[in-house]
This record gives structure tokens, sequence and C-alpha cells, in this order.
């Protein structure tokens, strides 16, 4: 699969992700691929699974994808999930097998307040703002 198609693949798997529509949301992956939560030690299998453990989460999530990059079969995506108005900034690293999903990581870090002792040094970002060098 070119670069340009596995793009649109993600675009449209987070687009999914973002309405709530978990049947889109889940063509990208194999049916035994594999999800790992790294900072809870979960690992889920399968294609079937993962979309059950999203279906049955009772949170309202929202996604604002702020740079995915990528070629061949490796792809990082930083976006920030919003779980019921809470912001996490996240890393979902895809592993792909052709055109599917074999393996994804997924990392989450809370929000902290800023240091006021870097206060002169830095701009404020916007949490959705979509990420450019």
């Amino acid at each position: 699969m070119r670069d340009d198609e596995i793009r649109a693949a993600l675009d449209r798997h987070w687009a999914a992700s973002n309405a709530s529509d978990f049947e889109t949301e889940h063509d990208i992956y194999l049916d035994d691929a594999v999800l790992e939560y790294p900072q809870s030690g979960e690992r889920i299998r399968g294609r079937r699974n993962i979309q059950i453990t999203r279906t049955i989460q009772p949170n309202k999530k929202r996604f604002a994808v702020r740079r995915v990059i990528g070629r061949g079969d490796l792809w990082i995506t930083e976006y920030v999930l919003t779980y019921d108005g809470k912001p996490s900034y996240t890393v979902s690293i895809m592993q792909f097998a052709g055109d599917k999903v074999a393996l994804e990581t997924q990392y989450f870090a809370d929000p902290f307040q800023a240091s006021g002792s870097r206060a002169q040094y830095i701009e404020m970002m916007d949490e959705g703002q979509e990420r450019k060098p």
C-alpha cells in the first residue's frame, strides 16, 4: 500500500473515532491486530475485542489530530483525546502489515501547569492546534 493510501485510511480512522462510528473506526485493523496501552499494562488481541472495549466505554470522546507522520509500515499520530471534557495528550504508533494495522501502541499524558520560571521564553499552545514544523 502506498503512503498516500495509508494516510487516507488514517484520516478516515481518526474522523470515525471522533464521530463514534465504531464500524468505520475499526476497518483499519487486521482481524488479529494487537492494541497495547503500556501505562495500564493492557494488551487487547483481535479487532473484535479492540472494538468492543471502545464501544463499551461510557465516556464521551473527542479526537483532535495534531499531526500524522510516517511512511511504509510505521505511522505515528499525535492527538488530543478528550474524555468528558478532560484532555489527554496522546500518541498512537501504528505498525501496518499491508493495508491494515497489525500493532498499535497508545501513550497518554495528562496536561500540567506551565512553570512560571519559563514564562518569558514560551508561548502557549492551543490544545487542538495541528502541529507543523
